[in-house]
């Protein structure tokens, strides 16, 4: 167990998947967020991205952040074949994404950042998942009872979709879930 001091954790974010995994760390903090645009300059490689965005919203915090804040942000992103999948706006883009990923093999990389007074710190980490051969019926039943529209790439890997789906992955479970956490325990143990 690392004691941060008189340090206060941030974190930024309002996904109920990265609180649970900071909480397992045995981490207090605070949670904070702010809407942020999740444009990115369109030459930007695909897996730069995520890195990208998450010192995009940790840059959101620059003018209010405390002496003793840490804030942390992360962004998540799903590549096929070179294209990123964002956020579903609906069903059909839904089905459209996991239809897509079906019987193949993708990327998935978090970026996270960690913002002080002192220093701005952004590192990423990038998983591969191989995904077995979705039937429409699976995908179907996996979108009407788990509506994936704030995940991106339209799933996520610790619901049914990922129980069925995911034949392997090479990388870190927790990068796919949302936050790479053994960078963020290794990050704060040496701040």
């Amino acid at each position: 167990m690392i004691n941060l001091g008189a340090k206060k954790l941030i974190l930024a974010s309002q996904s109920p998947r990265r609180k649970e995994l900071l909480k397992g760390l045995g981490f207090d903090f605070e949670v904070r967020s702010k809407d942020t645009s999740e444009d990115f300059p369109i030459n930007l490689d695909p897996s730069e991205v995520a890195g990208f965005l998450s010192a995009k919203k940790a840059a959101a915090f620059a003018h209010e952040i405390g002496p003793n804040e840490i804030v942390l942000t992360s962004d998540t992103v799903v590549i096929l074949e070179g294209k990123i999948l964002g956020k579903p706006a609906n069903e059909e883009e839904a089905f459209e994404m996991l239809f897509a990923l079906s019987g193949k093999t993708h990327l998935v990389t978090t970026g996270i950042t960690f913002l002080t007074l002192e220093k701005e710190l952004t590192l990423s980490d990038t998983a591969k998942v191989f995904f077995k051969e979705l039937s429409g019926q699976e995908i179907e039943y996996y979108i009407s009872n788990f509506k994936p529209f704030d995940k991106a790439g339209g799933y996520g890997i610790q619901e049914w979709i990922g129980f069925v789906g995911v034949e392997k992955i090479e990388g870190s479970y927790f990068t796919v879930m949302g936050l790479p956490i053994h960078l963020v325990y290794d990050v704060l143990k040496n701040l």
